[in-house]
């Protein structure tokens, strides 16, 4: 049986988030143990020099024309280094998925909607939501985020820095899987490998309501050296920056009082956020229009938004009723319907 077309979205039409999910906690590993020994971030002074030619023209100015009203730039900002005696950086985090019959959260009429219209809809996206959870689409969803979970793209700069990377995940304190995660793809999506499927077994799990089905990931970064390398958690934006204020980096815990001796302060435990960690894993996409010319996953989004192409990759055009239904009125923190909605249709 198919689902109705319909030709329009109702007034109200809001789908939850549906991963749990926390911050991933910065560590130093110190002989070998990690639990005592949190990253900081410390706010600090630095005196560089200016880099940028405030006078010159944009299009002819040359180095040796800039005119600079100062050589000088001193700053305060926040930094999150190792300690000096430390191996090697860990990164942890927990998440957990949710069954998929809790994600819409809302579906009501406006002004112009019928109350058989809005039941007919919610119908039709509860029978979708149902058939996707045995469906090879959701396993298919469920392989790409076990995948992004043990490549470690979720660590963002540090992955790129690091020399080696593991990745261990674990349910209910019993090891499920151990990854190298630099040998993983970033950008492909298949070959996957026995623990690949054990992870994302568990992701099935949660998606069709097994509120147990709990993942616990744990990376060991290594940088190649060992000592005080700085490290790289979530970045903060500020809206009104005080001058000479260069930057604010995410940190957990109560801020020391400021040591005016020596103007430094420590922040609290440094951090990814978990939004950013969440950016990473449903950076799945690899069904928007463009892609067999840009070759990089993009994040499910209903306008295939990509901060690093600097461009949408869907509109109007691109997107069909169908999709529209599922995807045009979802947060950007929870698009695993949609995802099952095109991974079916790649296998139409």
């Amino acid at each position: 049986m198919s689902d109705a077309v319909f030709k329009k979205l109702p007034g109200v039409l809001s789908f939850q988030r549906g991963i749990v999910i926390s911050d991933a906690l910065f560590f130093n590993e110190i002989e070998g143990q990690f639990q005592p020994y949190p990253v900081h971030v410390v706010r600090h002074g630095i005196r560089g020099t200016q880099n940028i030619n405030k006078t010159g023209d944009a299009e002819t100015a040359v180095a040796a024309e800039a005119k600079r009203q100062e050589v000088s730039n001193i700053q305060t900002t926040d930094t999150a280094k190792l300690e000096p005696n430390a191996d090697a950086l860990i990164a942890t985090f927990a998440l957990r998925f949710l069954d998929f019959k809790h994600a819409l959260f809302a579906c009501a009429p406006g002004p112009k909607d019928s109350d058989p219209e809005i039941a007919a809809l919610r119908a039709s996206i509860d029978n979708f939501i149902e058939r996707a959870k045995t469906s090879d689409g959701a396993a298919e969803i469920a392989r790409r985020y076990a995948r992004n979970i043990a490549n470690a793209r979720w660590l963002w700069r540090n992955r790129l820095l690091a020399e080696s990377i593991t990745v261990e995940v674990s349910h209910s304190e019993n090891k499920v899987a151990e990854f190298n995660a630099l040998t993983i793809p970033l950008h492909r999506f298949d070959d996957y490998s026995e623990g690949e499927h054990q992870v994302a077994e568990l992701i099935l799990q949660g998606l069709r309501g097994d509120n147990q089905a709990t993942l616990n990931i744990v990376a060991r970064v290594s940088f190649g050296v060992k000592g005080a390398v700085e490290v790289f958690p979530s970045q903060n934006y500020l809206e009104d920056k005080p001058r000479g204020f260069a930057r604010s980096l995410y940190c957990l815990g109560t801020a020391e009082k400021l040591d005016k001796k020596d103007g430094i302060r420590q922040m609290g435990q440094a951090a990814l956020r978990d939004q950013k960690i969440s950016n990473a894993l449903r950076t799945i996409d690899t069904w928007y229009p463009e892609f067999d010319s840009y070759q990089r996953p993009i994040a499910v989004e209903p306008n295939g938004a990509s901060l690093e192409a600097q461009r949408f990759f869907r509109d109007k055009k691109t997107r069909s009723l169908s999709e529209n239904t599922l995807a045009g009125k979802l947060p950007s923190n929870h698009y695993l319907a949609t995802g099952c909605w095109h991974a079916r249709r790649q296998q139409q």
